[in-house]
Formats: C-alpha cells, sequence, structure tokens
C-alpha cells in the first residue's frame, strides 16, 4: 500500500491488502462483542451504576458493547479533573504536545482495521467510509500539529512602539482557553470527535468528550489511543450517557470554558443558547447540519455527474451534514440524467456493511428507521414520485435490522417542505430547472449552507463558486458532488445554519479557535 493514500476522494478503488486486513478484524471482532467498558475520568476506569447495551443497526440482536450510563456526578467529575491537569497541560511545551497527539495519531493509523470493523458495526458505515472516518482522524490530528508547528507555537513579535529613551518590545502569544468539551455525533463518531479533540490538546486545552449514545463504543476505542500514547491522565476525560441529564450537565456547568458540537441545527442551537446563559461569553464552535445542493448545467458532464450525484446522496445511507439532498437539473437535460441516476441507483446492494460488495448498510436506529417510512409517507402525500426506493427491507437478515432502500424522489413540488428541511437518510429530492440562475435562487434559498456541487462548463463553474451560499464548494466532481471534503485539501465547515464559527475545520484558520490572544508588552 506503498503508493496508496486513503482519502475519501481515493477510497473507490483501493489495494487488495485494505479489504484482506478489514476481513480479518471484522472475523476476530464477532468473536469478543458484548464486553464491558468504562468511562475514563482523572486517568481512572469508572463505572456507573446503571448500564446500557450498545447495539448494532446490522443486527440488534447483537450486543456490542456494555456502556455506562453516567449522571450529572460523572459530568461534574470529569470536569473537575479537567480542570486540575489544565495548568501542567497548558505548561507543557507545545512541542511535546505535538510529539503526543503525533504517536496518538499513529496509533490510530496502526489499529485502522480493528477502529474501521468497529465502525460498520455500531454505525452501519461499508468498509470503506469506515476505514475512511479513522484514516481522516489521524490525518486532522496531524494537521493540527502542523499548523502548530508552522506557525511556531502562534507566538509572534509586534511592532515596537515610538517611545523616545524606551525601548518597547509587544509579543502576541495565543494561549489555550481551559477546559474543552467536545460534543460528538454519531455519523462520523471519530473524525468528529478526534479532530476537535486533537485541535483541542494541541492548542493546550484539557478534554471531557461526550459521544453520541449510538456510537459511545467506538469513541472510548478513540479514547483509548490518546491514553496509550502517553497524554497524561485528566487531560483526556470521557463520559458516557443521555443527553438530557448527562449532557445537559456538562452544557450547564460553569467549568467548561470552550465547547465544539457537531449535530442537529435545533439541538445545537439550544446548547448555543443555553451556552450563553453565563457571567461572560465563551467560544463555541458549531457545526449543525446541511441542505445540501447539486446543480447540473446543460453543458455538465453528466457521467461525471450520475457517479458524483450517487455517491453524495447514498454515501452512509444519506447521514451526512454533507449529503447531496438536493438535485437541481437544468430542463434540458433533465430526462437524461434521471435515466442514468434510476438505472445506477437501482444498481447500489444494500446489506451488511462488514460484507465487500455492500455500498449501503443500515440506517443508524429505530428512531431514523421510523422516519424514513414517514417522510416517504409524507413525499407520497405530496405529490412526489419515487424514482427509485421509498421502502424499507423486509425479508430474512433485513428484519433483524434498519435498512432502508436508497430513494431519489420526483416531481415533488418545490413549495413541499421537505425541499428545506434535512431529513438525515438517503433520500434525494430532484427538481426540473428553467435556467441557472432559477437553480441557484433555489440552491441558496435555506437555513444552511454547508456544501454545494456543480456540475457545467469551466465559465458556468466561476459564476456558481461566486454566487453560491456555501463553505464547501465542489465542480465537477465525480468522486462525491458535495461531499469528501479531507484535512488539508478541503477544509470543512459550513455558513448560516450550518456553523458558527467561519474557520472550517482541517484548515488554516481552524487551530486558533481554541486559543485566545494576549499581547505583552514590556518597556524598558
Amino acid at each position: 500500500m506503498a503508493d496508496f493514500k486513503l482519502t475519501y476522494a481515493t477510497m473507490f478503488n483501493p489495494p487488495e491488502e485494505l479489504h484482506a486486513g478489514f476481513d480479518k478484524a471484522v472475523e476476530k471482532l464477532k468473536k469478543n462483542m458484548g464486553q464491558e467498558y468504562t468511562m475514563l475520568i482523572d486517568g481512572k476506569e469508572v463505572k456507573a451504576d446503571e448500564k446500557f447495551d450498545d447495539h448494532s443497526p446490522v443486527n440488534t440482536d447483537w450486543v456490542l458493547a456494555k456502556m455506562q450510563k453516567g449522571n450529572s456526578k460523572h459530568a461534574q467529575d470529569a470536569l473537575t479533573a479537567a480542570r486540575k491537569a489544565f495548568p501542567m497541560w497548558s505548561h507543557t511545551p507545545w512541542q511535546k504536545r505535538v510529539e503526543l497527539l503525533r504517536k496518538a495519531a499513529s496509533l490510530i493509523e496502526e489499529r485502522i482495521f480493528d477502529l474501521g470493523a468497529a465502525m460498520a458495526l455500531e454505525v452501519g458505515k461499508n468498509r470503506m467510509e469506515s476505514l475512511g472516518d479513522v484514516q481522516e482522524t489521524a490525518d486532522l490530528i496531524y494537521y493540527s500539529c502542523y499548523q502548530m508547528e508552522k506557525n511556531d507555537g502562534y507566538i509572534v513579535e509586534m511592532g515596537k512602539d515610538p517611545l523616545v529613551g524606551y525601548d518597547a518590545r509587544n509579543v502576541s502569544v495565543l494561549r489555550p482557553y481551559g477546559v474543552w468539551l467536545v460534543v460528538s455525533p454519531f455519523n462520523f463518531p471519530f473524525a468528529l470527535t478526534g479532530g476537535p479533540a486533537g485541535a483541542a490538546l494541541v492548542a493546550g486545552n484539557t478534554l471531557v468528550i461526550k459521544p453520541a449514545t449510538d456510537t459511545a463504543w467506538i469513541v472510548r476505542l478513540l479514547v483509548d489511543c490518546f491514553r496509550d500514547a502517553g497524554i497524561p491522565d485528566g487531560v483526556v476525560n470521557f463520559v458516557t450517557g443521555p443527553g438530557s441529564t448527562l449532557g445537559q450537565a456538562l452544557v450547564d456547568s460553569s467549568e467548561v470554558d470552550g465547547v465544539t458540537f457537531t449535530g442537529s441545527f435545533d439541538v445545537g442551537m439550544k446548547m448555543f443558547q443555553d451556552f450563553g446563559k453565563r457571567n461572560y461569553v465563551r467560544p463555541i464552535i458549531l457545526e449543525l447540519g446541511g441542505k445540501n445542493p447539486v446543480v447540473v448545467s446543460k453543458n455538465a458532464d453528466l457521467e461525471r455527474a450520475t457517479i458524483g450525484i450517487i455517491r453524495s446522496a447514498f454515501g452512509l445511507q444519506g447521514q451526512k451534514c454533507s449529503a447531496a439532498s438536493r438535485v437541481l437539473v437544468e430542463d434540458s437535460v433533465y430526462d437524461d440524467l434521471v435515466g442514468r441516476l434510476k438505472e445506477t441507483a437501482s444498481k447500489l446492494v444494500i446489506g451488511d456493511p462488514t460484507d465487500r460488495n455492500t455500498y449501503n448498510g443500515p440506517v443508524v436506529n429505530k428512531s431514523s428507521y421510523n422516519d424514513f417510512k414517514d417522510f416517504c409517507e409524507e413525499i407520497n402525500q405530496g405529490g412526489g414520485k419515487f424514482l427509485v426506493g421509498g421502502n424499507v427491507k423486509t425479508g430474512g437478515m433485513f428484519d433483524k435490522g434498519y435498512y432502508c432502500e436508497s430513494t431519489f424522489v420526483v416531481d415533488l413540488p418545490f413549495s413541499h417542505r421537505l425541499w428545506k428541511h434535512e431529513m438525515f437518510l438517503p433520500i434525494t429530492t430532484i427538481g426540473r430547472v428553467k435556467n441557472m440562475d432559477e437553480a441557484m435562487s433555489i440552491a441558496n434559498d435555506v437555513n444552511y449552507g454547508l456544501t454545494a456541487g456543480f456540475y457545467g462548463s469551466p465559465e458556468e463553474t466561476e459564476w456558481f463558486f461566486d454566487k453560491i451560499e456555501a463553505g464547501v464548494t465542489y465542480a465537477n466532481r465525480p468522486q462525491g458532488a458535495t461531499t469528501g471534503a479531507w484535512p488539508g485539501f478541503q477544509p470543512f465547515g459550513g455558513w448560516k445554519g450550518s456553523g458558527s464559527s467561519g474557520k472550517n475545520a482541517g484548515g488554516h484558520y481552524y487551530l486558533p479557535l481554541y486559543m485566545h490572544e494576549q499581547i505583552r508588552t514590556l518597556v524598558k
């Protein structure tokens, strides 16, 4: 694999060694399912009085792990531990922090097959998406380390005051905030925990990590990588339990100096409002989903457009904030593209995500499964037609998990609410437009602005980049119309209701979000 670099853009034709390593890891993992995992607070393995079973969406009879149902006391204990560790960690030379974080990223790479297998079983991602999530995490951490080195610890000599008879030195220093909270989602539980965690740690903050309940196990395996790399006790703390109790206790605590949350718009906005009820303003980094458009011009390469739309609409069963959920096609090529999309989508294999030939696994839980059925009924009642899909899968193995068909919808009026509502499922609406101006008007007429894709001529591409209201934009990309961002290549973050910081993860400006500036003036 010396010549192969795994990213979301390259994962479609991996070397055989990747498949062999993954298959071996799945076989080993299935023999050891159901073990109990603890929380980690101040370097200690902590159990709660109550537990919960972490079931696989692939087969709900499978108990992958037994996890702890933490409460508000565990939240406070974790915050206390992080506060106690902050003076030591923040005064650890940044070069040493970089060294430890690079070691953690290296351990993630060493364990990629075991971690990828766990990801597939817990999240329902196919094998290449699962391996990609793990590798992206390592690359996000490496990138934060690189930025810290590149900027020499963010210590900058400023100008000298023009004082007669005095020598005035001004130095700008970026310093960590303190205790940072990372609340991560189910869909990218490794990258969207490890990415912000790595940035916070390199910057000198200490951490409390609270994962989504559906994916608590895989995040515990990430925390093991931090611990095994030698990061000191109390610097990384890990708690599991309900968002309504343990999660709310974390958000409400004055011990939290900053937070990174990735998840739904409604939950994120509530967190933003709750977090503002403090004695002073504290930083909050939010990534809150998307309703991402793909605009297809009459001048588009329809073969590229077809592949890119399919990959972005149905990768991870549409459970991506970057998923292509709206396709706007110029009238003269509409019928041709729709025919191509129907033919290609009909061939997608739905099944066990650890299977080599599977493209789509199950959705993550029963709630999402029921939402799929409800949305499909609403589409049917609203006048939409199913080009493909529209049903849950039943019979045999499908009765054991949460399997939904990859679904394209046509003829749904643009006035219908589902053109603007994030479904977070394998459902994509396709609409016919008269021209590119109409397409752009519809594309921008949403609260979100995360990703967007375009297929057309070079001249039209410049127009698209200038007019589209989104933070991550792609043109003529077969690897994914709206998905596939990678640290160091495509920084990932959104505009409007999709993000709060205006700076994208895996990019030049992200790491400083985890630090505040101090100017030091000394007059001699």
